[in-house]
């Protein structure tokens, strides 16, 4: 992996460079090694570019990230899954990403196709996590309407931290019942049968929540997008064209007027290019 943005005197390769260890050599904390072309980055440096921003003067407030993976000719998926479209480095980064968040937002079909099970604690993030106050591990909080999961699977029964639900007010009494004795919090988020986003962030940042990271699926994400509480972008670019009908990282209604947002790295490895952006 190298860094293509930002250039500095620090991670333009200089002649006689070597490539230090691997991505597993230690735990997240120490100093990062120097950021040369063409190596695996360590966990570490992983964190340290990822890291989220630093508390301001009245405390540290939600900060919502997604991580997406996208094909060149647009696809988020592969026959109903991201997996094929990924690699080993976005995979680390995709691990590092839980690794620095509190909890994970996923919508409820994403949860059905990729088959969630519940976030692990990592020993290389275990001083990094206990150093901030966090769980072992991030929550995962799954956004659903009609609360049409499978409480019996290891997400709900079995996780380190337990799991959240977000649903409406308006949600099956029954179904809220069933979530609820499988071990899951159900947070209310909404007037009606679905979710509103910004009460969502808010309900996870009440319970001490705000490092929160969402992998989507394109329908969350759109929701987010739509209600302006996404913060930050961190998007692979697949060097693969898929063609079909597969779905873009966001869907649902576009925008009045589209959103830019600043490009605050661009990472490469294998063709894939690793970019984050943040709302200007």
């Amino acid at each position: 992996m190298r860094r293509l943005f930002p250039v500095t005197d620090q991670t333009a390769p200089r002649p006689g460079d070597t490539p230090p260890g691997g991505a597993e050599a230690g735990p997240v904390g120490g100093p990062p090694a120097t950021d040369t072309a063409d190596r695996e980055w360590s966990l570490q440096e992983l964190a340290a570019a990822y890291a989220y921003p630093e508390p301001g003067p009245g405390g540290r407030e939600p900060w919502l990230r997604a991580n997406m993976v996208t094909t060149l000719d647009g696809a988020a998926q592969h026959e109903g899954r991201s997996q094929p479209i990924s690699n080993a480095a976005d995979m680390r980064i995709f691990g590092t990403l839980r690794g620095l968040a509190d909890v994970v937002l996923v919508g409820a079909e994403t949860v059905r196709q990729e088959g969630y099970r519940p976030a692990r604690a990592r020993a290389a993030f275990a001083g990094l996590r206990e150093a901030a106050g966090q769980a072992p591990a991030p929550a995962i909080a799954v956004v659903s309407a009609g609360l049409d999961l499978d409480f019996s699977w290891p997400l709900f029964t079995s996780p380190l931290v337990p799991t959240l639900v977000l649903t409406g007010a308006a949600a099956a009494p029954d179904r809220v019942a069933a979530a609820e004795r499988a071990g899951a919090r159900v947070l209310i988020a909404g007037d009606g049968m679905g979710v509103d986003p910004a009460r969502a962030v808010r309900a996870l940042a009440d319970l001490g929540m705000t490092r929160l990271l969402t992998e989507g699926g394109p329908r969350l994400l759109g929701q987010l997008i739509a209600a302006g509480v996404l913060d930050e972008l961190c998007l692979t670019v697949s060097p693969m064209l898929t063609a079909g009908d597969a779905q873009r990282i966001a869907g649902g209604p576009s925008v009045a007027v589209p959103e830019r947002l600043g490009l605050v790295s661009l990472l490469e490895e294998e063709g894939f290019l690793f970019g984050r952006y943040r709302r200007t």
